[in-house]
């Protein structure tokens, strides 16, 4: 990807990378409970009948519905259950009972409950920024274009087609752009990329900046676009994002940057000039400041990995 979508919301699902990873259809009888520690990963699901609990780590339960859709960018604990789950120490081991398909609970039992559950990864480089401009936790209901492109991704993955890996990194690129579409900024209390969006002048500002990263941008020029006063431009923004306008704009010039440097040929001073650094030299030590090491070595590391 040379030249990012200068929609911002596009432009960051699309430096994301998400790769596919794993889609399954679960379905639940009786008292039932799956935990998952230590993880770092994008976790997504749907359910498509019945209810369930879900707890992710420090958060109040979410008891979802037939109808119901969860995205948490980044998970590292959570279980997710029946509504009245079993003690710790009877938890069973979900058994498969075909490609992609896993029961929990007893056997015997009718069945209640019935997701489809699915986990990719992040490939980019600058995952960790881009994932704090995004929402902790999107929970979405009735979302049936949500749940069709998730049936989608389930087959795709069953299925060894042509072009399955490409199809199903454009699946979840719709997938991840579609939940955020249908998340109600009003109701956001942590800052992000969305809040930011869901401001009418400060969107402006930020499709100036992800229109061409590397114009001349300054604090005073992106007010001027968002029309209101310097001051009033900057605690908006820095409130509603998270961070202040250069810190965005620098930190977002360097992910183009760390794109740029992996997937094409262009030579560092053409990189420099595409991201808004008037030399080689000043790029290179922005560059190594924030990664901590000079943008020739971070290509040769990272591609030699």
């Amino acid at each position: 990807m040379l030249n990012p979508p200068s929609d911002p919301l596009a432009s960051v699902v699309a430096l994301l990378k998400p790769e596919p990873s794993i889609s399954k259809l679960v379905s639940g009888g009786g008292r039932w409970l799956v935990e998952r520690k230590n993880m770092r990963s994008p976790f997504y699901c749907a359910v498509t009948e019945g209810t369930c609990r879900l707890t992710i780590r420090e958060r109040s339960p979410l008891v979802l519905e037939a109808g119901d859709f969860v995205l948490v960018p980044e998970v590292f604990h959570f279980t997710m259950s029946s509504i009245d789950p079993p003690r710790r120490g009877a938890l069973r081991v979900p058994l498969e009972t075909g490609p992609g398909v896993f029961r929990l609970g007893e056997l015997g039992a009718p069945t209640r409950t019935r997701c489809l559950v699915g986990h990719c990864t992040f490939a980019s480089p600058d995952k960790d920024l881009l994932v704090s401009l995004l929402p902790d936790v999107i929970h979405v209901r009735t979302p049936g274009r949500l749940i069709a492109l998730m049936q989608m991704i389930q087959e795709e993955t069953q299925n060894d087609r042509a072009a399955r890996d490409m199809v199903l990194r454009r699946l979840l690129e719709v997938l991840l752009i579609e939940a955020l579409r249908c998340v109600d900024s009003s109701t956001m209390a942590e800052p992000g990329l969305l809040r930011g969006l869901a401001d009418p002048q400060l969107a402006l500002a930020l499709r100036k900046i992800h229109s061409d990263p590397g114009a001349h941008l300054s604090v005073a020029g992106l007010a001027g676009a968002a029309g209101m006063s310097r001051s009033t431009f900057f605690d908006r923004f820095r409130r509603l994002l998270g961070m202040a306008p250069m810190e965005y704009l620098s930190a977002w010039r360097l992910a183009v940057a760390k794109d740029l440097l992996l997937r094409s040929d262009l030579a560092i001073v053409e990189i420099a000039q595409r991201v808004g650094y008037a030399s080689t030299g000043a790029f290179s030590m922005a560059f190594s400041r924030h990664v901590g090491i000079p943008p020739g070595a971070f290509a040769s590391q990272r591609r030699a990995a």
